[in-house]
């Protein structure tokens, strides 16, 4: 069984997986960020855990690609706003200017996006192939 595809979900449950969760995992990341070198780059690859999945949750790299671009700028953003409001001190090497970070964020976050896309369409007609088949 596959997870429901995010337009087919409630209203509120999408606002919080589209735009909640990847600002609030942003300032997650944005505040390990002036804490720990380290725990900032386990949450930035988790992060592309995160947009894979988000991918996953349309059928179809197009769409993936879409929500990818939303959710790495979010993610992006979070972590420069969090980071500048917490400590402003980095722990790990930040790119300068640092709002380079956000355009990388949402490149990364559009490829993730549109491959996890990709990952369901072909998922999705595997399982419709195996339906008809036993039909």
């Amino acid at each position: 069984m596959h997870q429901p595809l995010l337009l087919a979900r409630p209203f509120p449950a999408q606002l919080v997986l589209a735009i909640v969760l990847p600002v609030a995992f942003g300032a997650l990341t944005g505040w390990m960020l002036s804490k720990s070198e380290t725990a900032y780059l386990v949450l930035s690859l988790l992060g592309v855990l995160g947009g894979i999945g988000a991918g996953y949750d349309h059928l179809g790299s197009s769409e993936g690609f879409v929500r990818g671009i939303l959710g790495g700028a979010l993610f992006g953003l979070a972590i420069l706003a969090t980071h500048s409001l917490v400590d402003n001190v980095a722990k790990a090497h930040l790119v300068e200017p640092q709002w380079i970070l956000v355009i990388i964020t949402t490149v990364l976050g559009a490829l993730f996006g549109a491959w996890g896309g990709s990952l369901r369409a072909k998922s999705e007609a595997k399982r419709d192939d195996g339906v008809a088949q036993t039909a």
